[in-house]
């Protein structure tokens, strides 16, 4: 095991705030795709099952239509992808961005439980997925990266402006504790 993490040292694996970086990078990432897909038909077609069935986004297609919804989410998912990015040198864009981001993930997964034939009836119903509902599964793993990056930049803001969290101060004052013990 030792080896394994000299390696992974070598390498820079371990590098301090690496995950954080690489965490930012991919959400970025996956909102200039996602987004990308959003000025096309298809994705405007494929998007209604859905918008329809979402509790706090089925109200896009009376008020945008079908084109104008997913015109709606491409232009909300690069502004979010965008503020992310920005993030990696302002810290308050990137709070922003994943503000979106974890409202993006957050009406996504909200629609799991109302997704029409969404698990296997000849399975025994829940938790045997089908249809759409495998494909919103892993917008629970999205939001949680989004959380991870919100909960960073809200950090990195408050302790560049003197203002340390309180469960991190906590923290400090045990590790102190222990070293001059």
């Amino acid at each position: 095991m030792n080896s394994l993490i000299k390696i992974l040292t070598k390498f820079g694996l371990l590098k301090e705030d690496l995950d954080y970086h690489f965490v930012r990078a991919s959400m970025v990432i996956i909102f200039l795709f996602f987004g990308y897909q959003k000025w096309f038909e298809y994705e405007a077609q494929g998007l209604i099952p859905y918008i329809s069935n979402g509790p706090l986004i089925f109200w896009m297609y009376p008020v945008f239509g079908i084109r104008g919804a997913s015109w709606f989410l491409g232009v909300s998912e690069w502004l979010f992808g965008a503020l992310l990015f920005l993030g990696f040198w302002n810290k308050k864009l990137g709070i922003l961005g994943a503000l979106g981001s974890c409202f993006s993930f957050i009406a996504t997964v909200t629609i799991i439980p109302f997704m029409p034939d969404g698990w296997a009836a000849s399975a025994g119903g829940f938790p045997a997925m089908t249809g759409n509902v495998p494909f919103l599964m892993k917008d629970l793993v999205l939001l949680a990266a989004s959380f991870y990056l919100l909960k960073q930049d809200v950090m990195r803001v408050s302790f560049s402006a003197g203002r340390v969290a309180p469960d991190r101060l906590e923290r400090v004052g045990r590790q102190r504790e222990r070293g001059a013990a």
